[in-house]
């Protein structure tokens, strides 16, 4: 089957992506420049499906080592552009970095590509919808301004790709908007692992658990919800890998949308902050220590998505539960603890 382009293909989502790519007959082939990520992940894709990914480090921003690398590779008919900076907290405070990051290295990948015939799977976000009028939100739902930096280049990169497959028959692009990944390969062999403090809830959860943090912060407990903490539709890292596989299969058999669409990548419900401490002391027995905090710059109050586009058209369903999440992201932090990747 066809080799598929993994920009960011050691990162977190990244990873498990590669793993069904290969589960699913497609041959994966990673840029990472490590900035974000391990090495160490190569080892564990191949332990968990008998097959090294082919790797090139290197920052897409440097456009004469994209240009060559493309050229280097004439039989990659997919992308799947996960490469970019992420942390919205880390955006506001430092917007210019979020800015040339994930737009120089977009911009330096659609340009490597111009001429040739694509399939080309973006990695979006929830953050397009700032927060929502109507829930569950619908691809349909208008983009508000965005509430960080980071969802501003995830705005604006959807803009860009949608004038780009408008302009360009050559390209074919889906925007996969996902909502909170969470959770870990089954075999523990893969999952969240951010360099330095935690920006997301769950990994700071198991890194507390284990006694590698203090407390746990819930940021706000004001918010106009059920136990006033911010609600947020988690979905389990692997069925969001399994979108993207999804995704590519259905750019190839050819969208009837035409060269651009959009789907929601979630559960299609919500959890709050404080039900995902409590579901996680439920699945694991362990007991969480935690405080309530001010709420953080460029947080929405409540998201969640209306899922039935992706489940009609991508044939795509997500299938673990927030027990699993928690259950496989115990499991993951325990793993790291004895195999600490280097």
């Amino acid at each position: 089957m066809s080799d598929i382009l993994v920009t960011g293909g050691t990162g977190y989502i990244g990873s498990h992506t590669v793993v069904e790519l290969q589960r699913a007959g497609y041959t994966p082939i990673i840029v990472d420049n490590l900035v974000n990520s391990n090495a160490g992940v190569l080892d564990q894709v191949e332990k968990i499906t008998g097959v090294r990914p082919e790797f090139h480090k290197f920052d897409l921003c440097d456009s004469e080592k994209v240009n060559r690398f493309v050229a280097d590779h004439p039989n990659i008919t997919g992308v799947i552009h996960f490469a970019a900076y992420k942390a919205v907290g880390e955006s506001v405070q430092q917007p210019l970095k979020y800015y040339h990051n994930n737009f120089f290295s977009l911009i330096n990948l659609l340009n490597a590509y111009a001429g040739k015939s694509v399939n080309f799977v973006f990695s979006s976000s929830c953050t397009v919808y700032g927060q929502p009028d109507v829930l569950p939100v619908t691809e349909e739902a208008p983009v508000k301004k965005a509430e960080s930096p980071y969802g501003n280049t995830k705005q604006i990169a959807e803009e860009i790709l949608a004038e780009t497959a408008a302009a360009n028959g050559n390209y074919h692009i889906i925007s996969l908007r996902y909502f909170n990944p969470v959770g870990a390969h089954e075999s523990a062999l893969i999952g969240e692992l951010p360099l330095g403090v935690p920006q997301n809830l769950v990994p700071f959860i198991t890194q507390s658990a284990i006694g590698k943090r203090g407390p746990i912060t819930v940021f706000g407990d004001d918010y106009r919800t059920p136990d006033g903490s911010a609600i947020r539709d988690y979905i389990h890292v692997v069925d969001l890998a399994k979108a993207h596989v999804a995704a590519i299969r259905l750019l190839e058999e050819g969208n009837p949308a035409g060269n651009y669409d959009v789907f929601n990548i979630g559960t299609g419900k919500g959890n709050s902050v404080l039900e995902v401490i409590k579901a996680f002391e439920a699945s694991t027995g362990v007991k969480l220590n935690y405080q309530i905090g001010p709420r953080r710059a460029g947080d929405v109050e409540q998201v969640w998505g209306d899922v039935s586009k992706s489940t009609r058209e991508l044939g795509w369903k997500a299938e673990l539960g927030i027990e699993e999440m928690m259950r496989s992201a115990w499991k993951w932090e325990q793993y790291l603890k004895d195999h600490p990747l280097t």
